[in-house]
Order: structure tokens, then sequence, then C-alpha cells
């Protein structure tokens, strides 16, 4: 499996069932990546693929065809859980709704859309006639009259459509046929009889005569039932923004050109935008580069005051002089000139963590060989293949075994410290490190609490593991919480089945407290345990697996 395989399936495992994936490529690779990602996510999951022209003009130096766009494509984890895609309202088109009936109050006002369409599509179910009233009475209080009772009649089901396209279509008001006139489809309409026949009883279809010809439209308004306003549909081709956009937006946040060819903030905040309705969603950009999509979800909160989440991942060094500062700035003010805010009464509050993680030089910095001389000397003999051979497969596992991470350094788990690269040199410094938090990622609590009393030399973290079980991790100092102050410290917590309202209890470090508590209530003989874990194995276990 390619590494680039491997990932994928990562991706796929931290979707959520209706959850969307994004991916962005060029033309040179997409004929290579798209195959691989029907083949991970599966041809019924595909949503779309999006041509993005990037850049406009120019190509003067171009032997055949300016190149000027790349390709995204949308996935989803389970497409039959996908919600209605749709992007946040365009203010532009609001000034098209100019209409107004008595549904304003609530609709707002509305615009014309014709009722009938060209679509290449046909489907012989929706070239229906409509009814109407004697053509010859049109525009008069007769005419108006009439449309209203022919509503009324479609209501109480005394008018209805009956036949098909082969045989022909036809109203009948009980056993007799309509002797009313009614309007063909040029081609076919957009709804079907039970929408437009809706549509008729509530009065949103509109009948005018226009240079002798009829035009039928429905009213599309500006909100729906439920008062919320009318979205815009994302589409497959985006003309812009161009990459330009995203240089010159680094720029003026930080007066110089600190990242170049970055994707525009418009871009992604268009795509993180779909489902907006969503405000508390969450984003994971494993690429992020200059943190354009953290940038993007803030806008994106900003805007309708959202708790949108973020989790961006970055390895390369501009991670601390592009992608921090940018988070930083762009939480300040919605707007910047030359490196300097211009907008500075738009700041939110807003915070964000910043986890580094242990890099392959820490991992060699901190590393020590248990080797005799002799056992050097025999390893110097050996060919080349046979050293490599003995590297991969033996010295990193058992000669530098428990030098990177030993049990004993959880005896004083407050004071863990390793050698941290800090320069692409191979310079490093002593850092400490935190295994609290560590261990909470490790074995997916989702933490509800943090009490940290470090004078008195332990520190407890409540929460639910991905099983459900409510869980609480207590880290002590093995020196200062020896056991008599440690089972003092149980009791004061209520770890005993009797009163404790935790199924699972971790511990670090030695101590004589029973694995597993069990009590039987008296009343109802219900059975309560309650399981005693030891921190440092399933620390070592989690951290240093090897499954993929």
């Amino acid at each position: 499996m390619t590494a680039g395989s491997t990932l994928l399936l990562k991706s796929l495992s931290l979707l959520q069932k209706d959850g969307l994936f994004f991916t962005s490529i060029d033309r040179d690779e997409n004929r290579n990546y798209l195959p691989l990602l029907f083949t991970i996510f599966g041809q019924e999951n595909f949503i779309e693929e999006v041509v993005w022209q990037k850049a406009y003009g120019g190509g003067s130096k171009t032997k055949h065809i300016n190149n000027l766009h790349e390709y995204v494509h949308v996935f989803s984890k389970c497409k039959e859980f996908t919600a209605f895609l749709e992007l946040p309202p365009d203010k532009r088109v609001a000034k098209y709704y100019k209409f107004k009936d008595a549904k304003v109050a609530l609709r707002g006002p509305y615009r014309l859309q014709p009722l009938n369409t060209n679509s290449n599509d046909f489907r012989k179910n929706l070239t229906f006639p409509l009814p109407i009233p004697n053509k010859q009475t049109y525009g008069s209080e007769e005419w108006n009259k009439c449309r209203q009772e022919i509503a009324k009649l479609i209501a109480n089901k005394e008018l209805e459509l009956t036949g098909d396209f082969d045989s022909g279509w036809s109203f009948r008001s009980g056993s007799k046929e309509w002797s009313g006139d009614t309007i063909l489809p040029p081609r076919q309409w957009q709804w079907s009889w039970e929408k437009t026949k809706k549509a008729l009883i509530d009065d949103e279809i509109t009948i005018e005569l226009v240079d002798s010809e009829w035009s039928i439209n429905y009213k599309q308004y500006q909100y729906d039932e439920n008062g919320k306003e009318r979205s815009k549909k994302p589409a497959s081709i985006c003309v812009g923004p161009y990459t330009q956009a995203g240089t010159d937006y680094i720029r003026n946040l930080f007066s110089y050109d600190a990242a170049k060819f970055t994707k525009p903030v418009e871009l992604i905040e268009g795509f993180i935008g779909i489902g907006y309705r969503d405000s508390n969603a969450r984003f994971l950009d494993y690429f992020a580069g200059s943190g354009t999509t953290g940038n993007a979800v803030i806008n994106l909160n900003r805007q309708d005051n959202g708790n949108r989440k973020y989790i961006l991942v970055e390895q390369g060094e501009y991670f601390d002089t592009v992608l921090q500062p940018r988070i930083q700035k762009v939480v300040y003010s919605a707007d910047w000139k030359e490196g300097k805010a211009t907008a500075p009464q738009t700041g939110i509050s807003h915070a964000f963590k910043v986890l580094k993680i242990e890099s392959y030089e820490d991992t060699l910095n901190n590393l020590q060989l248990r080797r005799t001389a002799q056992q050097q000397d025999l390893l110097d003999t050996l060919p080349q293949s046979a050293q490599e051979d003995y590297l991969l497969r033996y010295m990193l596992d058992i000669e530098s075994r428990d030098s990177l991470l030993s049990v004993e350094q959880f005896h004083k788990p407050f004071e863990c410290a390793l050698k941290v690269t800090v320069d692409s040199a191979g310079a490093y410094e002593e850092r400490s490190i935190d295994l609290v938090e560590t261990f909470n990622y490790l074995i997916g609590l989702r933490v509800k609490h943090i009490d940290m009393q470090l004078e008195q030399g332990f520190v407890t973290v409540t929460g639910w593991l991905p099983t459900g079980e409510k869980t609480l991790v207590l880290w002590r100092d093995v020196e200062r919480v020896n056991y008599e102050a440690l089972n003092r410290l149980c009791e004061k917590l209520a770890i005993n089945p009797a009163d404790s309202e935790f199924e699972v209890v971790y511990i670090n470090g030695d101590h004589n407290i029973p694995a597993v508590f069990t009590t039987t209530e008296e009343e109802g003989g219900i059975t309560k345990t309650l399981k005693i874990r030891q921190i440092e194995p399933e620390f070592l276990q989690r951290m240093f697996s090897m499954e993929v």
C-alpha cells in the first residue's frame, strides 16, 4: 500500500458518516490521483469534480495550450447520508427579489422564474397542461376570479389531471371532461404535477401574455416557509478567485511576501461554506500550508457568529513564521493593508492550541543504544546490507528500547523532558513534554475537566472514552504522592464502586489499589464494577504501536 493510499484511508476513518472530503490536484497528476480516490471512497460516494480557473491571461511562453486550471475533487464518506449542499445567500442577487404578495411578512419579496425548461433530459410526465380561464377573458376581473375558482377546484379534488403523454392529457371534473382552456409547455415543465398543483393552489404561479405568447413563471421567494433566506447552489466550475489574490492577501497581512502561490481564502471559504447552516462543523486540513483553511473558518464564524472548529497540520518551518501569526492576525482584524490592521474593531474572541509532535530527528536525539565494544566490532565486520538490516530489525527495536520514553519517566510526569530539534542544522534543546495531554489523545478521551494540583503533586482529568465509559485519569508525582497519600487521595476522589461516578480510572506508578472493584447493591441486586488501569503500559503500547 502506498503512502498516499494510507493517508486517504485515514481520511476516510476520520470522517463522520455525513462528512465531505475535498482535495485539490493539478492537471499533471489528476489522471493518477482520481482512480486512487475512487478506489478508496468508491464510485458511489463521488460528489463532483470541480474545475477551478486559478489564473487568467498570460501563456506567452507556452508552446501549446495555456493551462489555467486545477481540479478539486469532492467525495462523501457515505453519500446516502450527505445533506442538501448549499452555500450562503448571494447578497448580489437580493436586488432581483422585487415583487411582493400577501406572504411578504414571512417569505419576503419574490422573483419570477420560468416554469418551462428546455432541458435535454426529456421526461414525458412533465409535459402536462395547465388549466386556465377562457383565454378571451385575459386581463379582466373575470379572468382573476376564474383563476381563484380553478385553484379551489384543484384543492377540493374537483378538478383532476388524468391521462399521460402517449394517450393524451385531460382534466376531469367529476365524471365530466373539463371544458376550460389549457396551456401546454413549449417542451416540458420543471416541476411534477403534484408540486405544480400545490403552487397553483397557493397562488405561487403567474400566467401572463407577453408579445402574444404565454409566459408561465413560478414565484421564487427570498425566504423559505421557515423564514430562512434562500441559499446559493455550489457549482462545478469556479472562475476565480485567482492565485494572485492569495499572494496579495498574504502581502497585505505581513507587508511582504511571507508565502507565495497560496490558495485564495475566498476559494476555501466557498468550499467550507457548503453546508454553512451547520455552524458547529469541524474541519481538518492536514496539508495546511500557510493556514488558509483556518483563516476561512474564522471568516465564516465572524459572519454568522458560528462555532466552527478547525485542525491544521503542517510540518514546514513556516508554521512558526507564517501559519501561526496569520491566525493571530485574522482573529485580531478582518482586514489588513501593508501589514497593518485596518479594521481592529472586527476582532473576535478566539482560542487555538498549538501541539508540536515529536519529529524523526527528535527520536534520534533521544535514542540511547545499549551495545558492548565486542558487539560493535562484530557489527563492523558485517556487509553493508547486513548492517542496514540489523539497524532496522534489531537496533531500533532492541538496543534502544525504553530509551525514548521509559517507565521511570512516568514517576515524575510533570518534569518529563526530551531533546527537541530546534533548527534544520540538527541543533536541539531540552523541552518539557506534556504527558498528561498526550495520554488524553492516545486513549481518545473526550475531556470534560482538568484539575491541576501541581503544588500537591497531582493532576486529575475527567471525561469519556470512545466506548462511552466515564473515566478519571489520575497523574501523580510518585515520590510526593506515595502509597499512603494515594490511598487518601482515592478516598477523597471517591474511587470506589459504591460512590464513584466513574467506570474506569487510570493511575500512573505502582500502587496497592485493586485492579477491579466490584460491589453489589442489596436492593435490586445491581452489580457495580470500577476498573483500575495503569497508565504506563497503555501509554507505551498506544504510543509505539506499529498498526497502520
